[in-house]
């Protein structure tokens, strides 16, 4: 097998083009959630199968009712050998608002070390260390004893039906032993870290109605009932003082973590620096959590949005006709979105005053992800991470929620790893998103790391 050493001079050596591959790679707009960019996506996809196919992969286009999957293998070890299988993301968030970034977002510039571009980490930055290790490795290795596959969709940031729809067509091609999901960050550039866990979600919409039109505030104030004041006091209801939430059966089938395993969880949570960074000065962690706990292995209720009447520059004195909320649930192990929805909309349905219409709109929802502890791809994964960072493995939970991961679980029937080198500094989704050549390099190592293991 190839040595780190090896790895580094590989990549020293080609620098250069390996730069000048990843530009070309951010330079494609592939925004999957708006339509117009979507010849830009399939040009991308393009792009990374003529890429895969020139690094030494057999590499095809899955086409989907949506933007394409590309799907790359090399199965030359045989079936008695493990495979591996690798998922990223090939499409990116808009850039909006446009002014405030300080350069092209799709002409990646180098400055005090950082890549700026959109995509730069989250997650074309990340998908191409990996690529470039893959190059690396099938370059080096004298022998390589186990199967890769690469699978990387177009779909992640804007959640479309067609990377679902291929998971079910294509299970057998995607069967594997072991999965690394690279998509994730590590608390600090000199900081060892493996997800283990993520949240689930469900989100729904609600509308309080009363009248079949908005009413003068005058002429009807004192008889009708306002919806936004309904629909204020309905929301207000579904937490207590504590801050826990009151919604009858929420938290019937949380399944918590040992105290064994918690002991093995990095909770550091720095709150002043917290408030520094994103200018927070008031908090909300569940009673009796830490607000790492709270974040990563609690269920939480949010409002995402409230609005009814008129909103606009001065004044329109009216009763709405109807009052409006987006509400979202991040849920964790052994909760079942669609339970968790219904159990909401029962409890604004039931607590609304006599005449009023509470309408709930139930969207899909994605259950919450946890891997094992000691599955042989996360101790792989944290072996390779001290190799390379030299300090213990941490592990960590994640506070969102990647709903693919659960489907391509369940598809290739693999245990899970979820890794990554981006940190919360990198602005991802946000104007003049960054990564650092020193951490592009070390996600390269990183990958060749778990290749080289996994092939000994």
């Amino acid at each position: 097998m190839p040595t780190t050493e090896q790895f580094k001079k590989w990549f020293t050596n080609q620098r250069d083009k390996t730069l000048e591959d990843f530009f070309t790679f951010l330079s494609f707009p592939s925004i999957s959630t708006d339509s117009q960019f979507e010849q830009d996506s399939r040009r991308t996809a393009q792009w990374l199968l003529e890429y895969m196919q020139k690094i030494g992969l057999d590499a095809e286009i899955w086409e989907t009712p949506g933007l394409p999957v590309v799907f790359g293998s090399h199965l030359k070890a045989g079936s008695h050998r493990p495979t591996l299988l690798i998922y990223q993301h090939y499409d990116v968030q808009p850039v909006d608002p446009l002014e405030l970034w300080h350069s092209d977002p799709f002409k990646a510039v180098i400055k005090n070390g950082q890549i700026y571009a959109r995509g730069a980490v989250d997650n074309k930055g990340q998908c191409f260390y990996s690529l470039t290790a893959i190059k690396a490795f099938l370059e080096l290795a004298e022998e390589i004893n186990f199967n890769l596959k690469v699978f990387i969709e177009g779909e992640e940031e804007s959640g479309g039906p067609g990377t679902l729809a291929i998971l079910k067509q294509k299970e057998t091609e995607l069967k594997a032993d072991h999965l690394l999901v690279v998509d994730f960050d590590i608390p600090s550039p000199s900081t060892p870290a493996i997800t283990l866990g993520m949240r689930g979600l469900v989100a729904l919409n609600v509308e309080c109605s009363n009248s079949t039109t908005d009413l003068h505030s005058g002429v009807h104030g004192g008889i009708a009932l306002n919806p936004n004041r309904v629909l204020a006091n309905l929301i207000a209801g579904m937490w207590d003082n504590s801050g826990k939430v009151k919604i009858p059966h929420f938290y019937d089938d949380v399944l918590s973590l040992s105290q064994e395993q918690l002991a093995l969880v990095d909770m550091d949570f720095d709150k002043d620096d917290y408030k520094k960074s994103f200018g927070v000065n008031a908090f909300c962690n569940e009673e009796g959590f830490s607000f790492k706990e709270s974040n990563w292995l609690r269920p939480v209720l949010e409002i995402n949005g409230m609005w009814g009447g008129y909103t606009g520059q001065g004044f329109k004195t009216v009763i709405p006709s109807s009052a409006h909320a987006k509400i979202s649930c991040r849920l964790v192990a052994n909760q079942d979105p669609e339970k968790i929805g219904k159990h909401i909309a029962n409890y604004l349905t039931a607590s609304a005053p006599e005449g009023i219409k509470i309408k709930v709109e139930l969207h899909h929802g994605a259950p919450a992800f946890r891997s094992s502890f000691d599955s042989f791809i996360v101790k792989t994964s944290a072996l390779a991470y001290e190799e390379i960072l030299g300090k213990p493995c941490k592990y960590l939970f994640c506070g969102a929620s990647v709903p693919i991961i659960v489907d391509l679980a369940h598809a290739s029937k693999a245990e899970v790893a979820m890794i990554g080198v981006g940190i919360a500094s990198d602005n991802i989704h946000a104007p003049n998103e960054h990564f650092s050549l020193e951490r592009f390099e070390l996600g390269y190592l990183i990958i060749g790391s778990i290749l080289n293991r996994l092939s000994a």
